[in-house]
């Protein structure tokens, strides 16, 4: 809950930033002259890109929480019985442990949603939020049965 909060509450800073950015970009091309036009349209540009990004992003979360709860119903979600380190950050070690059954669970079931989103939590405790990310968009693409990108 706290981290639906938190990104919502991000995604709202966000949000206000575009509109400030964009009424900026709108009172330069307003201005009229070939300077303050080219700046305007320039600083445009940023909100737009700002909230594609931030949509496409939600549209991950959303889509991830959703797998996460359908696994959970099947009772498939993995376990976080993990080792912790006294500042409570998960023991290298035993993420990696985790990680090799993990790997070899997808490679044996390569076409199975569920393997590749337990790899993405495999990642994501062995700190390689990129490969993480990865494996939950193939995850996605698995479970909504859409082609697969190459690795």
């Amino acid at each position: 809950m706290r981290a639906k909060l938190s990104y919502a509450m991000t995604a709202a800073v966000l949000v206000f930033y575009f509109v400030l950015v964009g009424s900026r970009g709108v009172m330069l091309i307003q201005a009229g002259t070939l300077l303050t036009v080219t700046f305007g349209v320039a600083v445009l540009i940023l909100p737009v890109i700002g909230v594609w990004f931030l949509w496409k992003n939600t549209q991950f979360v959303r889509k991830a929480n959703a797998l996460a709860a359908e696994l959970d119903a099947e009772g498939g979600l993995p376990v976080d019985d993990l080792k912790r380190t006294p500042g409570g950050r998960v023991d290298r070690d035993s993420a990696d442990e985790v990680f090799a059954l993990r790997k070899a669970e997808t490679e044996a079931a390569p076409e199975d949603w569920r393997t590749w989103f337990r790899l993405a939590v495999a990642y994501h405790d062995a700190r390689d939020t990129p490969r993480a990310r990865k494996a939950m968009q193939r995850a996605i693409s698995l479970h909504d049965g859409r082609p697969l990108e190459a690795a």
